[in-house]
């Protein structure tokens, strides 16, 4: 009897709390990512470093997306999108906002919390999620897939978007003037769809709270790799791990390929557990790597320390 009772009064706690804000508090961000030992950004979110979200951008797809189900994380990939420059991989912190079906008495209320926020009262509530975001910020927004009458934002916010931001969108909804977000050099969309009308009967119900697009849970400060292959949306605290792992995996690949071309092993040396000769001709190979590698040679050092071949 015990559980059922304290899974009741913490759903109450968290419905209590939640109705008090619009944007999410910082200390509400923070306890959503207590595994994030890092810095973190005035409204809670983890501020994970610039270099890591360039280095993602060479992470592929399926290298991210297993790492991240080793690690338990099955449900961080959406795909199926309409992207606006399929060949421009954007990586990027999350900003989370969350929209409903609009319902008067709710909206009254939003509006009014709003305003105790600070958040403008002219036009409607989909600029102000635009209105938090910084520079290495990416607007994903949950507007439930609606197409026609949902389209969250035109080319007039779009260039909003990319002069905070510096980055674009992913919208579980869609857009107008797609032909206009498309001008905007810099700016790239992961959308479901795009329509001429203008957004209706729609209500912004929080900025920075845990949202579902599609397949994938994302919270506030996750981080995005999105490819025109999908998007994948993961944890601050895995970051680092993830980004060399990959980095380790595509050198041990390139040196692979490499030595197979060469005739030097044969293919059932190189895809199974490494032997000690191989290992060793791999490190000799790697101080001799005739470009820049991408991460430092003490991340590399401490990579192998921690890790049984």
């Amino acid at each position: 009897m015990k559980r059922p009772f304290l899974l009741l009064l913490l759903l109450v706690i968290f419905f209590q709390v939640r109705a008090q804000f619009v944007g999410a508090p910082a200390e509400y961000v923070k306890s959503l990512t207590p595994e994030w030992k890092g810095e973190r950004f005035p409204d809670g979110r983890p501020r994970v470093p610039d270099v890591l979200l360039e280095r993602l951008k060479n992470v592929s797809i399926e290298e991210a997306w297993g790492y991240l189900r080793n690690r338990g994380y099955q449900n961080q990939f959406e795909g199926d999108w309409i992207v606006l420059h399929p060949d421009q991989p954007m990586t990027g912190r999350v900003v989370t906002a969350q929209y409903m079906p609009l319902r008067p008495d709710l909206e009254k209320i939003i509006r009014e919390q709003g305003k105790k926020e600070g958040r403008t009262q002219q036009g409607g509530t989909n600029s102000w999620p635009i209105d938090v975001l910084i520079e290495g910020d990416i607007y994903v927004a949950d507007s439930y897939g609606k197409i026609v009458d949902g389209t969250l934002i035109g080319d007039n916010l779009g260039n909003s978007i990319y002069a905070r931001s510096k980055r674009g969108i992913i919208f579980y909804g869609s857009v107008r003037d797609q032909e206009g977000l498309e001008e905007i050099v810099g700016f790239n969309g992961w959308i479901k769809g795009s329509d001429p009308s203008y957004i209706q009967q729609m209500s912004l119900t929080a900025i920075n709270v845990p949202v579902r697009i599609g397949r994938a849970t994302v919270l506030p400060g996750d981080v995005v790799l999105a490819k025109k292959y999908g998007v994948i949306f993961i944890p601050a605290h895995l970051l680092a791990d993830l980004v060399i792992n990959a980095e380790v995996t595509a050198l041990r690949d390139e040196f692979g390929h490499q030595r197979l071309r060469e005739g030097k092993y044969k293919p059932g040396q190189i895809d199974s557990a490494w032997s000690d000769e191989i290992k060793k001709d791999f490190m000799n190979w790697l101080s001799k790597y005739p470009g820049k590698l991408p991460m430092s040679k003490e991340e590399l050092d401490n990579y192998f320390k921690e890790r049984n071949w």
